[in-house]
């Protein structure tokens, strides 16, 4: 009977064969050896008398004896759940092997008796001696004899060698050359683990020794996508610093194996501009540099003084140019470019409601231009705004800020094309009318996001209005918004020459500093720029509390928290400056620095620092403010890591069933952020169910948050719900707008569009992506004071999230071509052996295709080989030379 030494059973007990032996044969031992076979007491014999050898004096005998024993260990045969026989016999035998082994002299036989101790050791060490590790110490690792006895011997060393470098990491009694022997023997088994389809045991090992950086030594041609694959996946698992420090490992074996393409999204993730230079110039040819900079375009990041000046064909890459042309040329391919009118995504007569209702036809035309703008988004062609050669007569049918958000839909629909759009939009330049004015400035800032024109178009046309004085205030806020669109992420000196004068103006109205802080934000997002801080930071202290008070004020703080995004730390200077200030601002402000600094890691300490800030009862109404940016925290930390996000949707379930008024109302926009143009059928019923909640605020954002999970997608059965509530809400006028909104946003680019800013096989996140999500959501929190009634065109900032989720296929000349590819489920298949399916249930396309949120494409075809790994957005593909005609054929 083994004694127990406490209720909690070790993990050495749990795998320890014998132990799983001893229950099984528990009260029986005695029968058992009553009931030996033949076979196994003649197998007990030959033990005992190889014992009995090894007792005695004559070093000859040894080495015969131990060459015997280890003879009947290797040649045992048995299922995997069993002890081999041979190990199970020689438990009585083990003590006496040690008392043997310790009065020897002769090195080799000592040698010898080590080795098989060790493997004894992996089965009898009961009291965590780590006698494997220990007499395989003596017995020696080098030339292969680390691996002598399997692999199975070889993970349990590995897992022993962890736990004692462990052990002496915290008692701090680890001499140099102890850790340096635990490296050595790690070293050795390595090798072994990479030839044995083990990599992640190898890279464990390494991590439990702090030495995860050594595995670029080891890895092979065949191993190494497969070891980086593992790492990248562990990344968001890891604690800080070791999460960055296995990208740059990984990174480090991409580039010893010629991989720019893969190298460069690790960069990225880096954030750092010298690593993204160093992969550019790794490339050997100009079709990998035209690759690296479709992927950097995709993500925003502008570095055009890395293409040679002569060639404007990679700067044309680099600078989005084409997206507008081969966006165009999916719409044909698909037919989709026949305009679309509102009523055709409404689908009233589906409504079954009572017209003789009084409506507000005014509030109707603002909700038409939202819908027929994002339907009929990139498009270049619509019903209302452009059907007609004078746009007047829909402009004319919106009243007040109806009219800026009109003008302004014409940027939506002519998106990515700076060309013919700013041609459309000039003629709105001139007139009197400065709600029309203001909207085609906003126009134009849309109309060039995403993309870079060489004239500079944007600043061109918009400086002189944010720089004039006698500018009315609403040209000058439109002015404001549309820079900020149009640069997000340049980090542009000139831009913010034109925007910080404005933050730090205490003679102009709050809301025009909050949305130049904003834009300031969205220019130098991630950056961290100190000069921006301070000029925000300095404005939030000079102004008077009733003006912090004010709806727009929460963007200033945004705008802060926006230079922060993805930094995950430098910040505790802000937040300290941020004590300062006494108005409840700065407790909003620090709370979205803080989420913004985590966006996308996962990390769970500071979802949980969100969490807690959410049970908090912090008073009525405004002081709410703070608890609703800590809700929108936790989707926005979580939603980078699958199992985070999975578990982030249950805890909303308890904030929606315990939270204060504004933690409900914020939860729908949450989800909307976790699931972001992925409309998973729990999700839409959830906010189904919100959507008919009491509070009118919670149905609002619920309505709001079921557009942007189903942007892009034409769910029919999202369109189904949408239609139910429309008839649900016919008479409130507030939600029904939010219903048509959303209708717009499901149905965006005729589905064609996502708005999730993940890419890349969600690998990248997208900045100005997700700045361009979190605006309207942060604006819907007060619905009531913003979106519903004077503030609608926060709702274009949605631009910025908006692209294709297409696969284009080019020829190494940048022409278009049409491949044969696969689309399907994406599989994870991290750590698995051998080549397992990346996707399942697919279907074979030929490209120009639609990729939803959860799909993945590979090559159905050997004629190609593509220059990059992720086969999404733009793909070039260059013929393979050992490819033969009849190979696709068969």
């Amino acid at each position: 009977m083994v004694d127990k030494k406490s209720p909690v059973l070790k993990k050495e007990d749990v795998l320890n064969p014998t132990t799983a032996a001893e229950k099984l044969t528990k009260n029986k031992v005695k029968d058992q050896q009553d009931e030996l076979s033949e076979e196994d007491q003649k197998l007990v014999g030959e033990l005992e008398m190889i014992v009995e050898r090894l007792k005695e004096s004559s070093t000859e005998i040894h080495h015969s004896a131990l060459e015997a024993l280890s003879n009947i260990i290797r040649s045992t045969t048995g299922s995997m759940t069993t002890v081999p026989k041979p190990l199970k016999f020689m438990k009585a035998h083990y003590q006496t092997l040690i008392d043997i082994y310790n009065t020897w002299s002769d090195e080799k036989n000592k040698r010898f008796l080590a080795s098989i101790l060790s493997l004894l050791g992996m089965v009898y060490d009961r009291d965590n001696k780590r006698d494997c590790l220990k007499y395989r110490l003596l017995a020696g690792y080098e030339n292969g004899a680390a691996y002598e006895w399997g692999h199975e011997y070889v993970r349990h060393i590995a897992m022993e060698i962890g736990a004692e470098y462990s052990e002496k990491v915290e008692e701090g009694a680890g001499d140099d050359v102890s850790t340096e022997q635990l490296l050595k023997i790690a070293l050795e088994v390595v090798p072994f683990f990479l030839k044995h389809n083990a990599e992640a045991d190898a890279v464990d090992l390494l991590v439990e020794l702090e030495h995860h950086a050594l595995i670029a030594d080891y890895v092979t041609k065949e191993t190494f996508e497969r070891v980086c694959l593992y790492m990248i996946s562990c990344s968001p698992l890891l604690p800080p610093p070791t999460d960055l420090g296995f990208l740059e490992t990984a990174r480090a074996i991409y580039r010893k194996f010629g991989k720019p393409s893969q190298c460069l999204p690790l960069s990225i993730r880096l954030g750092q501009p010298a690593l993204i230079k160093e992969d550019w110039e790794s490339c050997s040819t100009r079709m990998e540099k035209a690759q690296l900079a479709f992927i950097m375009a995709r993500q925003q990041v502008h570095m055009p003084e890395l293409v040679d000046l002569d060639d404007d064909e990679l700067l044309a890459c680099m600078n989005n140019t084409n997206l507008s042309k081969s966006y165009l040329n999916l719409a044909r391919d698909l037919e989709l470019l026949d305009p679309k009118l509102p009523e055709d995504i409404y689908k009233s007569h589906l409504e079954n409601v009572n017209m003789d209702v009084t409506l507000d036809s005014a509030r109707n035309n603002l909700a038409s231009t939202f819908v027929n703008a994002f339907v009929n988004a990139g498009y270049g062609t619509d019903k209302l705004m452009t059907a007609n050669a004078d746009g007047n007569e829909w402009i004319y049918k919106n009243k007040d800020l109806g009219m800026l958000s009109a003008t302004a839909s014409l940027g939506m629909i002519m998106l990515w094309d700076a060309e013919v759009g700013l041609n459309q939009i000039d003629k709105y330049l001139y007139t009197d009318d400065n709600s029309i004015k203001s909207g085609a400035i906003l126009a134009i800032g849309m109309l060039t996001s995403s993309v870079h024109d060489e004239a500079d178009s944007a600043k061109a046309l918009l400086s002189d209005y944010i720089t004039e004085e006698s500018n009315p205030a609403i040209v000058k806020l439109a002015a404001i918004s549309g820079i900020g669109m149009a640069y997000a992420g340049t980090n542009r000196e000139d831009i913010l020459d034109l925007l910080l004068p404005v933050v730090s103006d205490t003679e102009i109205t709050i809301d025009l500093s909050s949305i130049a802080a904003l834009s300031a934000g969205l220019v130098c997002i991630g950056s961290g720029n100190s000069d921006v801080s301070t000029v925000i930071l300095q404005a939030m202290m000079e102004r008077v509390d009733s003006e912090l008070n004010h709806k727009y004020a929460r963007f200033m703080a945004l705008g802060l928290a926006l230079l922060y995004l993805g930094s995950q730390g430098t910040y505790d200077a802000i937040l300290e400056t941020l004590k300062a200030i006494t108005h409840p601002i700065s407790k909003q402000a620090s709370i979205m620095i803080q989420m913004c600094a985590f966006s996308g890691s996962g990390n769970v300490l500071e979802i949980q620092k969100m969490l807690h800030m959410c049970t908090e009862h912090m008073g009525d109404k405004e002081d709410q403010l703070p608890q609703a940016f800590a809700v929108l925290g936790v989707g926005l930390i979580a939603m980078g890591e699958s199992i985070g996000a999975e578990m982030s949707l249950r805890t909303f379930d308890h904030l929606m069933q315990y939270g204060e008024p504004y933690v409900r109302r914020t939860v729908p926009l949450s989800i909307a952020l976790v699931c972001a143009s992925n409309p998973l059928v729990g999700v839409l019923d959830t906010l189904n169910k919100f959507s008919h909640d009491n509070d009118k605020a919670v149905a609002t954002s619920a309505i709001f948050a079921m557009g942007i999970v189903g942007a892009g997608t034409n769910n029919a059965r999202l369109a189904q719900l949408l239609r139910q509530l429309a008839t649900y809400y016919h008479r409130d006028a507030d939600l029904l707008f939010v219903v048509r909104i959303a209708q717009g946003l499901l149905h965006m680019g005729k589905g064609t569009m996502t708005v999730n800013p993940y890419h890349h096989d969600r690998t990248l996140l997208s900045h100005t992506a997700l700045a361009g999500l979190l605006i309207p959501l942060v604006a819907m929190i007060n619905a009531e004071k913003l979106i519903v009634t004077d503030s609608h065109f926060l709702l274009y900032y949605l631009v910025r999230a908006m692209y294709p989720r297409f696969l284009l296929t080019f020829n190494e000349d940048l022409e278009s071509i049409s491949a044969s590819v696969r689309v399907g489920q994406a599989v994870d298949a991290v750590g698995q052996v051998g080549r397992p399916k990346t996707i399942t249930g697919f279907q074979a396309h030929e490209t120009p295709v639609l990729l939803a949120h959860s799909e993945r494409a590979e090559l159905a075809t050997d004629k190609y080989i593509p220059l990059t790994n992720v086969l999404e957005g733009f793909v070039i593909l260059k013929q393979n030379p050992d490819y033969q005609e009849d190979k696709d054929v068969s």
